[in-house]
């Protein structure tokens, strides 16, 4: 009489007899199907896994390592996380134990992603949510002790106004941005290309600030696209990102890697506190 194990090897042995649909995974079960499952990856997963994804290793990026230095101990606090792409921010802010994180992430891919990397790197004190940031800004009255939102600001319809937004529910906010200033980037600087040559005024908080008119050129159709929702986006002129946030109630604002030779264009980071 066959053993169970002898019975499942025959079997295995004789399903290749009969196509299986291609949505069906037939490997051993791993990590690594539920990550290929799902193209596009930017993130590296920590290298003692063994896993194969992106090649940015956000899961130790030293922008939010310093963010949380600054700011100081989130353990038990509340944290909004505007975009996290696929995750490794998240697992870097679900390692200080906040009591939650609110993640709001609206490409559908790489929400999925994120629901991956969750389930990987076991991220157990966020909500991973599928939606545009300002509708849950508007429409929710939750309040954080911190906002982070990396790499965001720049791909926005209206920068300023998710600024507003923000303050009226963070007591900080961590911003990694690349804005506009010509200094940095004049006229025949190749990173202009993707710009109009476009500029209007805008009034957020009863001031004026600079929207720069920017595209993707037709960047939307990799699958490894995180930017915006739309074609047509706007940057923001370096100061007034730094007058508005003084505006909107941040008085504290530490910058740091401030660097105008970037490739995507001049960009900062910074950390704002209401005192």
């Amino acid at each position: 009489m066959w053993s169970f194990l002898e019975r499942f090897r025959k079997s295995a042995d004789n399903s290749g007899t009969t196509e299986v649909f291609n949505q069906y995974e037939r490997s051993v079960p791993a990590h690594q199907n539920a990550i290929d499952a799902l193209k596009g990856w930017n993130s590296a997963f920590p290298k003692e896994l063994g896993l194969e994804a992106g090649d940015h290793h956000l899961y130790a990026d030293d922008r939010i390592a310093w963010a949380i230095k600054t700011h100081g101990s989130i353990k038990n606090a509340n944290i909004l996380e505007v975009g996290p792409m696929e995750g490794m921010h998240t697992y870097m802010l679900n390692r200080q134990r906040p009591a939650r994180i609110d993640a709001i992430e609206a490409n559908r891919l790489c929400f999925l992603r994120c629901l991956v990397t969750r389930q990987i790197l076991d991220i157990d004190r966020s909500i991973f949510r599928l939606g545009d940031i300002e509708h849950w800004l508007r429409e929710h009255e939750e309040t954080y002790d911190l906002g982070i939102a990396s790499g965001v600001l720049y791909h926005m319809v209206d920068p300023a106004g998710l600024l507003e937004l923000l303050a009226l529910r963070c007591k900080s906010v961590f911003l990694w941005t690349h804005f506009f200033l010509d200094e940095a980037m004049p006229p025949g600087d190749v990173r202009r290309t993707p710009f109009s040559g476009k500029m209007e005024m805008r009034e957020i908080a009863g001031m004026k600030v600079r929207y720069y008119e920017r595209g993707y050129q037709h960047a939307n159709t990799n699958a490894s696209f995180c930017g915006g929702m739309k074609d047509k986006h706007f940057w923001m002129h370096r100061d007034d990102i730094l007058a508005l946030l003084q505006r909107l109630g941040f008085t504290e604002i530490t910058i740091r890697d401030e660097n105008l030779t970037h490739t995507g264009g001049p960009s900062f980071s910074l950390l704002a506190n209401k005192r």
